[in-house]
């Protein structure tokens, strides 16, 4: 695909997956609801950095084996293709029912950079971002772009549409969080979400780059 294409696509994946509820969304949206919305910009904040801390070592790492290796290029696209269909799969077939806000609770901090904190580690210490990044962002590097640089912007979009969710998460945390705690909402975002991996794993997998 050309590079416009690329954007184009991964703009319109990565916004789809940035609605879909998890545990970066329950943080902020308890952050929000207990702790008032400058304490849940700070988490929110610290979600994205994660987000970039992620994208740039699978950038470096991945960039690295895509421009010296066919051979690794062709193992990561049969690992990428095989996860995105096994959790696409899964989310059509057996969604959520509702995602837990208490579960993103931890103790009660004591500075304001604790926040921040909290969401860098949330998302550090989650190696389904990694596995994520390594197994979507390749999909979306054209052949004629040096691939590191490229999946780090990929990221970084990524990371800039987090922060516009979150923004209006905070903004109307009652109305939302309540829609969100719909097991009809939760269960057709996931199964949405899973077509869209079903549709990408199957295109992965189809590849002759």
């Amino acid at each position: 695909m050309s590079l416009g294409e690329a954007l184009i696509a991964f703009t319109l994946a990565a916004g789809l997956l940035t609605l879909t509820p998890g545990l970066d969304t329950a943080l902020v949206l308890r952050t929000a609801a207990v702790e008032g919305p400058r304490r849940a910009a700070l988490a929110a904040l610290g979600v994205v950095l994660g987000c970039l801390a992620w994208g740039a070592a699978v950038a470096l790492g991945v960039g690295a084996l895509l421009a010296a290796s066919q051979t690794a290029f062709t193992i990561l696209k049969w690992l990428g293709a095989a996860y995105l269909l096994w959790l696409g799969v899964n989310l059509i077939l057996k969604p959520r029912d509702r995602f837990e806000a208490e579960a993103a609770t931890l103790a009660p901090p004591a500075t304001g950079l604790t926040w921040m904190r909290r969401g860098l580690l949330t998302n550090l210490l989650n190696p389904k971002v990694g596995v994520f990044y390594v197994s979507f962002l390749p999909q979306f590097t054209p052949e004629d772009v040096s691939a590191g640089p490229f999946m780090f912007l990929l990221a970084a979009i990524h990371g800039v549409m987090g922060l516009a969710w979150f923004a209006l998460l905070i903004a109307a945390t009652q109305p939302i969080a309540g829609a969100l705690r719909k097991a009809a909402v939760v269960r057709w975002l996931d199964r949405i979400t899973g077509g869209v991996f079903v549709a990408f794993g199957l295109r992965l997998a189809l590849d002759r780059r």
